[in-house]
């Protein structure tokens, strides 16, 4: 039986695992942990939480940057959620080669689907195109 998400995995370019700790690890918050030793350099993971068991794992290949599958990462508060949409939005606007590709603009509709169903929510894009779902 299906208890939960022990990992999901991101795609992204070939030589960008510093963008992914600048923005998996710096802007959205996440802890990086050590990955199997031979694969040091072509991977890197990241824990949601500190006992979640969950992991986000990167890894190298081609992205749709228009497809929608995303994974949706739970935010403990409405506070919370401000701050790291706002956090998000400054580094998209920052630039750089860790910059997401877009976000949604504090203050104004997500990009997602609309009704009572999603009272609080923000996407964005990563640097290599991999939407990302922000909800309480």
């Amino acid at each position: 039986m299906i208890t939960g998400i022990h990992h999901v995995n991101l795609l992204v370019p070939e030589g960008t695992l510093d963008d992914a700790f600048a923005f998996y690890g710096e802007t959205l918050g996440l802890q990086s942990t050590p990955v199997p030793q031979l694969q040091r350099g072509t991977i890197a993971w990241f824990n949601i939480g500190e006992a979640s068991g969950q992991q986000i794992h990167i890894a190298f290949g081609q992205n749709d940057p228009k497809a929608s599958r995303h994974p949706c990462f739970r935010i403990g508060s409405l506070e919370e959620l401000q701050t790291l949409q706002k956090r998000i939005w400054d580094h998209h606007m920052r630039g750089g080669s860790s910059a997401p590709m877009a976000a949604d603009q504090p203050g104004e509709q997500n990009s997602g689907a609309k009704g009572v169903e999603y009272p609080s929510r923000f996407f964005a894009r990563d640097y290599a195109g991999n939407r990302l779902e922000f909800t309480l």
